[in-house]
């Protein structure tokens, strides 16, 4: 028969989704799984989104334009300087089909084949994905557990460096680890960035999950401007994962040119969920607040219990909703496939993401998982008690 591509064949499967199969037959057998493998908030998304939808009077479902709506990109402007006092004309940003349509148009618009761009390891497994998709080399500088994930020194740093290498992307905070990143930290990426003329692709996807400190943008150093691209969503601040926007910035004009090709050949971002997603735009701050606050109970809850477990490490995040846990076991991979297929206590278990896909070189997480921290306290103490129980079964089984 006909073979598949080599870019198929080296595309690493989901961490997050891969499981998938062994939690739908988990469910189908009774079982209710608690799910902290994905990033899908329980907040309820704001009535103002369905109220908006349910308003819109259409004869026919045209195409947007291919940088979205000029509406919704004059309300993310405003949206960003008083917020955020960070000042973006509307013809600065392009509404994108989520985040990663928005990382993925990033990369191929300032990286060829050959190309290298540096992140920290743990990072969100997209990325590896995207890399492979485009033939680009993702040079990964190892962050670790024993200090929460905090960004190494610069010399080592600086150490991956070569000429094939034209960025650096970072998270901020960080999928998967909650990592947040000093003022210090940024300015150190800052220098080397124009040290070594590199660009800096910044997700800043989860910057109103800040618990501990100050967000700054990368965009917030004038001198980068020519060099940052600026990655957002509406999925987790408004609770819309399924409405598909994303934006992507820059105050470089011939990225965000470049970008616009790419975008041109998709057509168009989801329109509906545009026009919806306008009125969110001017809530209260009262609802940010109101959502950090439950996350802040959610992370304290989690770390807590976790770290209660004989033999689990779990850092405390400062930011985003997400842990990288190191659990007493050889193989994660093993040990969350074994408790949807395997395991429950009293008809419940729990779905989690085996941390190895979320390194370059995934034998580093081979022992570390990724945990969401997106379900209510109680469910989550559920969640922890779960675990706790399974690690006793497990290890009799497995040593």
């Amino acid at each position: 028969m006909p073979s598949l591509s080599q870019k198929s064949n080296q595309l690493p499967s989901s961490p997050i989704r891969k499981l998938s199969p062994f939690a739908e037959k988990a469910k189908k057998e009774g079982k209710k799984i608690y799910h902290l493998n994905i990033g899908q908030p329980d907040i309820e998304t704001p009535p103002i989104f369905w109220e908006t939808l349910r308003k819109i009077d259409k004869k026919v479902l045209e195409y947007s334009p291919s940088n979205g709506y000029e509406q919704l990109r004059i309300k993310y402007s405003h949206f960003f300087k008083n917020k955020y006092q960070i000042n973006l004309n509307p013809s600065e940003i392009l509404i994108t089909c989520g985040a990663s349509e928005a990382l993925l148009f990033s990369f191929f618009s300032i990286l060829d084949e050959g190309d290298e761009i540096i992140a920290t390891d743990p990072i969100y497994a997209n990325y590896i994905g995207f890399a492979n998709a485009g033939g680009i080399n993702l040079v990964s500088v190892t962050t670790n557990i024993d200090n929460g994930f905090a960004l190494p020194d610069m010399e080592t740093f600086e150490k991956a460096i070569t000429d094939k290498t034209k960025a650096i992307l970072i998270c901020n905070p960080s999928n998967p680890t909650g990592y947040f990143y000093t003022a210090t930290e940024l300015e150190r990426l800052k220098d080397i960035a124009l040290k070594h003329d590199l660009f800096i692709i910044s997700d800043e996807v989860y910057r109103d999950f800040v618990y501990d400190g100050q967000f700054k943008s990368m965009l917030e150093f004038p001198e980068l401007e020519q060099h940052v691209i600026l990655v957002d969503s509406l999925s987790k601040r408004f609770s819309i994962t399924g409405g598909r926007i994303g934006m992507v910035a820059s105050k470089n004009k011939e990225v965000i040119a470049a970008i616009l090709k790419f975008a041109q050949q998709r057509l168009s971002p989801p329109g509906l969920a545009q026009e919806a997603a306008i009125g969110l735009f001017d809530l209260e701050e009262d609802y940010f607040l109101a959502v950090k606050a439950e996350y802040i109970k959610r992370r304290d809850t989690l770390v807590a219990g976790l770290n209660e477990i004989p033999g689990v490490i779990c850092p405390n995040p400062g930011g985003a909703f997400y842990c990288m846990v190191q659990f007493p076991v050889k193989d994660t991979d093993h040990y969350c496939q074994w408790l949807l297929e395997s395991f429950d206590y009293n008809g419940e278990t729990v779905m989690m993401a085996p941390g190895g896909g979320f390194y370059v070189n995934p034998l580093n997480g081979k022992n570390q998982v990724r945990v969401a921290y997106v379900l209510n306290c109680e469910d989550l103490k559920k969640a922890i008690m779960i675990l706790g129980k399974s690690l006793e079964v497990y290890k009799t089984q497995f040593g």
